[in-house]
C-alpha cells in the first residue's frame, strides 16, 4: 500500500491539536515537528468542496489547502521515502500533507516483520518537513469512509500497481475515482535494500556491535559464536597493532636514510671543499709556493753567494799598478783571515741573521 513505505521513534504525547488550529507555515513547517490527526477527523469553519486536479494545480485560497494523502509502513525511513513525499508535497501549488502510518499488526499480516515499531515510524515522520499531518493505525486499503473523515482530495503514489491483501491494485478504485497523482520511485535505494545489507554483512555487524559493548542475549548470538567474534576483534585489532607498528618503522627507516643521505651530502661537499682550499694553498701554483719562491729571490737579493777560497785578495789592476819586484813582506803583510776564526765567523752570522730579517719582513708585506 503506497509503496508502503517503512519509517521510526515515537512520541505518544506529541502535539494533538488539528492542523488548522497550529497554522503549518513553510517557515513554521522547518522549527516544529508535524501533528497527529484527530481521531474524529478534520474539522473547517470553510465547507470542503470537492476539488478537480484542474483547480487543484491552478492553485486554492491560503484557507482551502489541498489535503493530499501518502501512506505506507516507512521502515528503516531513508532518502526514498522523503523524495516521494517531498514529491506529494509540492504536486499542488498549497499543499497540506497527510500522511497515513500503518500499525504494526496490520503490516505484520500483510506484509512482514518491521525492523522498527509503529511509534518509532510515527515518529520518524513528524520530523520530516514535508509532512504536515500523520494519521496514525491507518487502514490497508482506503475506504471511502477514511477519505470522507480527513477530507482527502488527493492521493498520492508511485503509479506502479501494488498488489496486496487479494487485489490486483489496491489504489485501483481511487485511480478510478480521479484521486490519485502519481509520484516517482527513486531508485537504488528501499527497506528491502537495507535490509539485504545487513544480513549480508551479518558478521560485520555482530562483531562491530559487541565491540561496542552489546551483549550476545541481546544480538541473539550464541556462547560459541560470541566467542569466535571475540576472538575475531582481537585478532584484528593485533594486525592493526603490527600495521602501525610496520608503518612507523619504515617511517623511521626512511628519516634514517634520508639523514645519513644528507650526512654524505655534506661530508661529499666539505671534503671537495677541503681539497680545493688545500690545492689553492699547496698546489704547484699555489700561494706557498709563490711565497717560497719570493722569499728565495730576496734572500738571493740580500745575501748573495760568497767568493771562492783561495782566490786573489787584491785586483789585477792594482797588482799592475805595483812593481813587478815588489811583493810586500811578511812582516807588513797582514794574514788572511781564516775560515774558522771567530771574527769571521761572526760576520757571517750577523749577515744572515739581517737576510732573515729582511725577508721575514717582506714576507709579511706579501702576504
Amino acid at each position: 500500500m503506497a509503496g508502503r513505505r517503512r519509517g521510526r521513534g515515537s512520541n505518544a504525547q506529541q502535539q494533538q491539536q488539528a492542523p488548522q488550529n497550529r497554522g503549518r507555515g513553510r517557515g513554521r513547517a522547518l522549527r516544529e515537528p508535524a501533528v497527529f490527526a484527530k481521531s474524529t477527523g478534520y474539522e473547517s469553519a470553510v465547507p470542503h468542496e470537492k476539488l478537480t486536479i484542474a483547480q487543484a494545480r491552478r492553485g486554492t485560497p491560503a484557507n482551502r489547502p489541498v489535503r493530499v494523502y501518502a501512506d505506507g509502513i516507512f521502515d528503516l525511513f531513508h532518502s526514498g521515502h522523503a523524495r516521494a513525499l517531498m514529491q506529494a508535497k509540492n504536486v499542488f501549488p498549497n499543499t497540506h500533507l497527510i500522511v497515513g502510518v500503518c500499525s504494526d499488526e496490520l503490516t505484520h499480516k500483510y506484509k512482514g516483520y518491521t525492523v522498527m515499531t509503529e511509534d518509532e515510524r510515527y515518529d520518524a515522520l513528524l520530523h520530516c518537513r514535508y509532512v504536515d499531518e500523520v494519521v496514525r493505525d491507518a487502514p490497508w486499503t482506503l475506504t471511502t469512509d477514511f477519505l470522507q473523515k480527513h477530507k482527502i482530495d488527493f492521493v498520492a503514489h508511485d503509479d506502479i500497481p501494488y498488489t496486496s491483501a487479494g487485489s490486483e491494485d489496491v489504489y485501483k478504485h481511487i485511480k478510478e475515482a480521479g484521486m490519485f497523482v502519481a509520484t516517482e520511485r527513486t531508485e537504488g535505494i528501499s527497506t528491502s535494500d537495507l535490509i539485504t545489507r545487513i544480513v549480508r554483512d551479518y558478521d560485520i555487524y555482530v562483531r562491530r556491535n559487541l565491540q561496542r559493548g552489546y551483549t550476545a542475549r541481546e544480538l541473539n548470538v550464541s556462547f560459541i559464536n560470541d566467542k569466535k567474534y571475540r576472538l575475531q576483534n582481537q585478532v584484528d585489532k593485533m594486525k592493526e597493532t603490527v600495521r602501525t607498528v610496520e608503518e612507523k618503522s619504515k617511517h623511521f627507516v626512511y628519516r634514517v636514510e634520508e639523514k645519513s643521505q644528507d650526512l654524505i651530502h655534506k661530508w661529499e661537499e666539505k671534503s671537495r671543499e677541503f681539497i680545493s682550499n688545500f690545492l689553492e694553498l699547496f698546489g704547484p701554483d699555489g700561494a706557498w709556493h709563490v711565497i717560497q719562491e719570493r722569499s728565495g729571490r730576496m734572500l738571493q737579493a740580500l745575501s748573495p753567494y760568497s767568493s771562492p777560497v783561495g782566490s786573489p785578495s787584491t785586483s789585477p789592476t792594482r797588482r799592475r799598478s805595483g812593481s813587478p819586484n815588489s811583493f810586500p813582506s811578511s812582516a807588513s803583510a797582514s794574514p788572511p783571515s781564516s775560515p774558522s776564526s771567530p771574527s769571521s765567523r761572526s760576520s757571517r752570522k750577523k749577515g744572515k741573521r739581517s737576510s732573515l730579517k729582511a725577508a721575514s719582513t717582506y714576507s709579511r708585506h706579501v702576504q
